[in-house]
This record gives C-alpha cells, structure tokens and sequence, in this order.
C-alpha cells in the first residue's frame, strides 16, 4: 500500500523541545515555553503531525543553533496520502522527497538514519535506527463496512499493519480524531525511546479535519490544569470520578487529596472498587447523581460495555474531563499530553474552589439500606442472606476476590472496611480467573486472608490448583455458589426456562462452601 517514510536524528532527540529521551522508562513529547492557541480551522491532524516532525519547531531550532526533529521525508505520493503531504509540504522546513516506489523509499530512509547516526549501522530494526513509516490508509467511514477497496482486494484493512508488526516497535492505526493526538505522539516517543521503527497509518479523509484536540500548541501541565479550572469554575454540580488505572498511576493519594479539596461529589467505577475510599459505601443512586452532573473527572476510568452497562449510561462527551495516566483530554478542547495523572490531580487540588453542591444533593436523595429478612425454619440459604454473613468477615486483614458473573454483581454491594482488598477482572470477563488470582495473590500477601466467591462452573475450569493452594499453606476462604452451570448462558424466552446441567432442578438452591 502505499507509503510515505519519514526518519528523526536520534543523536540529540532533545534538540526543538519536541520530543526527549526516556526518563526512568518513559518517553515525553516535551513542551513549548509559551502557551499559544491555534485557530480551530487550522487544528488539524496534518498540522500537528509536520509540527512533530519539525515545521515549527524548526524555527526554534535555528534560534537555539540546534538540530530539528526530522528534515526530509521520503515519500511515494498516492492518492491515499496526498491530503497529508499536502499539509506537509505547505509547512516551512520539510524537505519532501518523491521516490519511485515504497521499497525504494525504506532504503532511502535507512541511508539517511545511518548518517544522522553514525554510531549505528546494517538494517532498520535489528541495528535501532529511529524510522517513522507513515501510510495512508483506508476512508474512516470503510472501516467495519465489509467493503473491498482498490489496493486490498479483500475487505480485510490489517494486511499491511500484520507485515509491520513484526519489524516496528509499535504500531499505530489512526482511523479517528479522539485518539490521533495521543497516538501519533505516542508512536514518535516510542521511535525515540526504542530507537527503532514504528508505523503510522492515517485514513485518508482525516488530515485536513479540524479537531479540538489540536487545538493548542503545548502540551503542559500547568495549561491542562488552567483549561480543567476554566471549565469545572462555569458549572454547579461536578463529580468525580475514579477508574481502575489509578493503580498503573500511583493517583491514589491525590485523587483523595483532591476529593478532600473540592468538596465534589465522589464515585468509583466498578473496576476500580478497593482502589478507593468508595468501597465503603453503599452505591444506591451513584449512577445518578454521576448522570445529572455538569461536568465529570474521569480519572483512570475505562470505558467498555461491562462499566457503560451496554453504553447505555446517560454520559455526555461534552461534559467530561478525562484524565488518563499520562493525558489529559478537555471536553471541546485540547488533548495535554505527557501530563502524568498524579502531577494534574495534585495540581487541581491546591488551585479548585470548593463546590459540595453535587454532595447536598446526594445526601438528600440517599435511603439507608433495608436489611435481609430472617430465614425461616428449613428455608433454603438465600444470596442476601449469604453475603449478610461474609460482610461479617470483612475486615483490614482480609482482600475480597470476585469471579465473573453473579459474584460480580453480589460482591459489589459489599462495604470495605478501611484496609480491606478488592480484586476482580471486569475487563476482560475470564471464566475460571478468580481461583488461580486467589492463588497469587495469597501468595503475595502473606498478611491477608482472601476470600473469595465463585460460582460452580467456574470453579470448574481451574479446579485442580485449590491443591496447590493447600501445598503452599494459603487460609483462603472459597465460598462456592451452585448455579447449576454456567448462568450466563441459560437461555430467557418468554419464561425461565430450567437449564439442562448436572444439578439440573437444583440451580440457585445449594451453596457449598470449602
């Protein structure tokens, strides 16, 4: 497919404070001095991408007597990539450079690193020379349609990504403008970082779209904390909003420093119960109180069907600030990146207003919780009734551990008690998961006792290690719910209809425990 190839001096990355070598593993997209607005018609893909390589940070350069990102860039023009050289031809400082086919381009460019690097020698990613491959690929609107475009042949659009994959240390397929800022900046630290290619592929029809996102020239903390202030200072009622990537963060603390600072309203997403101070509650109305803000702080959420209930949450783009764990995304507004998660809610803590209004509301819609009734004499152990009993066991010394399925749903009602862990895996949904996590995790944390809760079926699956649980002396509790199969696929018409198992009539009446 076709291709345009383009290569950065990896001698003094640093050289037009846009991008910088790794500092303790990470690498940056560094910052402009002066903040500087762009106007929206010109905030565009194409824009940002020759400002990357160098179009206007080259004119830093100069005045600094330094060397720019990039130079030249070899390309073969075709019709899915002419929109993007259009744009970067039309910038000062970049050298386009017409080959006469693809391959003959690759070896362009790896002439070139070799003599911008000259401690480097033989091929591309073997010998660490930092190529950025850019194709254009497929119309946006092509992908998911089935259709087979000229080039493919297939209505398969990964061929090409599946060649690159094996020899480029990251891979980048930009067939949006929410995430093209972060993925293309991504893809050029990880170039530098690694010192080795990575690809870039850009539908076609996106480089001369205007986005907000590219709408400012810095990527900084203190313009993201200016733009979040901004924001959250015209509306009433904010909340925030906590997600499970405060661990890959290390934003706990200043997540609740912030909470403590701000007075907002303060919710957990599913995935992230145990990682905060809301796993102690109970969440009657949190999905509508989150629902009827003004403005949200989604920090290290994750968005998917499981935690949007089938995207069905009543959300509005337009009202949410999504901090990421080293981005910062304002609604309508510019993408920060390279702004660590932590840093911005440490920031925003010392610079918000105080605002409990979102809190008021809360208290005056929030019911205490009933409590299950008695069973009777011979009645069968009923759900409510069981996890009456293990909320009992809860305690500092204890970590929570719930299987996909029911337990999900169950365990999440539970109130931890300060010092108590949760663990689940909402992502990915694994069946059989809790058992050998329990084994893990006991295993790592001597000083806890895990209990955990798993349905028949699952447990199933990975069985056989509750003996190596007994090898290595773990005290784990398992509380074993007979479901009578696997639930989620008993099938729902017009009535329940009995599911045919090894317990058969026997579902839902029986627990177990080891």
């Amino acid at each position: 497919m076709e291709t345009k190839i383009s290569t950065m001096d990896s001698c003094k990355p640093a050289s037009n404070d846009v991008c910088s070598l790794p500092s303790s593993g990470v690498s940056v997209v560094q910052n402009s001095a002066v903040p500087s607005l762009i106007a929206s018609y010109e905030a565009t893909l194409g824009r940002h991408l020759d400002h990357r390589f160098g179009g206007f940070g080259r004119a830093r350069a100069v005045r600094a007597k330094l060397s720019p990102l990039a130079t030249d860039i070899f390309s073969v023009p075709v019709d899915f990539n002419l929109t993007l050289l259009d744009h970067l031809i039309a910038e000062s400082g970049l050298n386009l450079i017409g080959c006469c086919n693809e391959l003959n381009a690759g070896y362009a460019v790896d002439g070139f690193a070799r003599r911008r690097d000259p401690t480097q020698m033989i091929l591309w990613y073997q010998q660490s020379l930092p190529v950025i491959c850019i194709v254009g690929g497929p119309n946006s609107n092509d992908y998911g349609t089935n259709r087979i475009l000229h080039h493919t042949g297939l209505p398969d659009f990964s061929q090409e990504l599946r060649c690159f994959h094996a020899v480029t240390c990251y891979q980048a397929v930009v067939s949006n403008l929410e995430d093209a800022h972060e993925l293309i900046d991504t893809a050029i630290s990880t170039a530098l970082k690694e010192s080795k290619p990575v690809y870039i592929s850009i539908s076609c029809n996106l480089s001369a779209i205007p986005h907000p996102t590219f709408s400012r020239e810095p990527r900084d903390l203190e313009p993201a904390v200016d733009a979040t202030i901004e924001f959250l200072h015209k509306v009433v009622k904010q909340v925030m909003v906590g997600g499970p990537k405060h661990r890959v963060a290390k934003a706990y603390e200043a997540f609740v420093e912030l909470a403590d600072a701000c007075g907002y309203a303060v919710a957990a997403m599913p995935s992230a119960k145990g990682l905060h101070l809301l796993g102690r509650r109970e969440p009657a109305f949190c999905a509508e109180m989150v629902e009827s803000a003004d403005a949200y702080i989604f920090a290290g959420s994750i968005f998917n069907d499981y935690s949007s209930v089938e995207y069905s949450l009543l959300l509005k783009k337009e009202k949410a600030i999504i901090a990421r764990p080293h981005r910062v995304v304002i609604p309508n507004g510019p993408s920060f990146g390279c702004v660590l998660m932590k840093d911005f809610l440490h920031a925003l803590a010392k610079k918000l207003k105080s605002n409990t209004t979102a809190q008021e509301n809360y208290r005056r819609i929030y019911v205490l919780d009933g409590l299950p009734l008695k069973c009777e004499p011979k009645e069968a152990l009923r759900v409510n009734v069981l996890f009456k009993h293990i909320q009992a066991l809860l305690s500092s010394d204890t970590t929570v551990i719930a299987e996909t399925g029911d337990s999900w749903f169950n365990c999440q009602k539970l109130k931890l008690p300060e010092g108590c862990g949760y663990e689940f895996q909402m992502q990915y949904g694994s069946i059989g998961w809790s058992v050998l996590a329990t084994l893990g995790y006991a295993q790592a944390a001597k000083d806890k006792r895990v209990i955990a809760c798993i349905g028949d079926e699952s447990f199933q699956m990975t069985a056989q290690d509750v003996s190596t649980m007994l090898r290595c002396g773990q005290r784990t509790i398992f509380f074993l719910i007979n479901n009578g199969g696997y639930t989620i696929e008993v099938r729902c018409e017009e009535e329940l209809v009995e599911a045919k198992t090894a317990t058969r009539s026997k579902k839902d009446l029986k627990f177990n425990f080891l």
